[in-house]
C-alpha cells in the first residue's frame, strides 16, 4: 500500500515524556505568567476586602433585626393563623406537607432558645422543617420566608 501525503504506513504514535510538575500547576503557571489585558492591574485581595466590608456592613442591622425578632412576643393564635396562611391559603410557595412539621416545631421546639413564643421562634421552626427539603427548594423556601413573616406578623 503506498503512503497518502507524505505519511509512512510505519508512523507511530508519538509518545509525550509527562511533565516534571502536575499538569494543572503547569497551567496555572501559564495563566499567571501573562495576565490579560484587562485584568492586568486587578487586585484580588482588593476585591475580596470590598466584599467582605460590604456584606460587614450589613451585620448592624441583620443584628438588630435579629433581636427584634426574640423580643417580639407572638400569641399562639397569630402563630397558628401565619402557618394557616402559609400553608393552607397558600401565600407562602412551599409544599404544604411541611405544615404539621413546622406546627410541631414551634409548639414543642426542639431548641431552648426557641422557647418562648417570639416571631423568631415561628422563624426557626419554619426554617428547621425547610431542612427536610432538598437544597434549592430549601434556598428558594427561606428566601421567600423572610418578607412572608414581616407581612404575616404586622398585619
Amino acid at each position: 500500500m503506498p503512503a497518502l501525503h507524505g505519511f509512512s504506513t510505519l508512523a507511530r504514535p508519538r509518545i509525550r515524556k509527562p511533565l516534571p510538575v502536575p499538569a494543572w500547576q503547569h497551567c496555572l503557571r501559564r495563566v499567571h505568567a501573562r495576565p490579560a489585558k484587562h485584568t492586568k492591574h486587578l487586585s484580588f485581595v482588593g476585591i475580596l476586602t470590598v466584599g467582605v466590608d460590604r456584606t460587614q456592613r450589613n451585620f448592624e442591622s441583620m443584628k438588630k433585626q435579629v433581636e427584634a425578632c426574640k423580643g417580639t412576643r407572638l400569641p399562639d393564635e397569630a402563630a397558628k393563623l401565619v402557618i394557616y396562611r402559609a400553608f393552607v391559603e397558600g401565600e407562602l410557595d412551599v409544599p404544604k406537607h411541611l405544615a404539621r412539621r413546622v406546627h410541631d416545631l414551634y409548639v414543642n421546639p426542639r431548641v431552648e432558645e426557641s422557647a418562648p413564643r417570639t416571631t423568631w421562634s415561628l422563624f426557626d421552626a419554619f426554617t428547621s422543617a425547610f431542612k427536610e427539603l432538598d437544597p434549592i427548594p430549601q434556598f428558594k423556601a427561606t428566601a421567600k420566608l423572610s418578607w412572608f413573616l414581616e407581612l404575616a406578623t404586622s398585619a
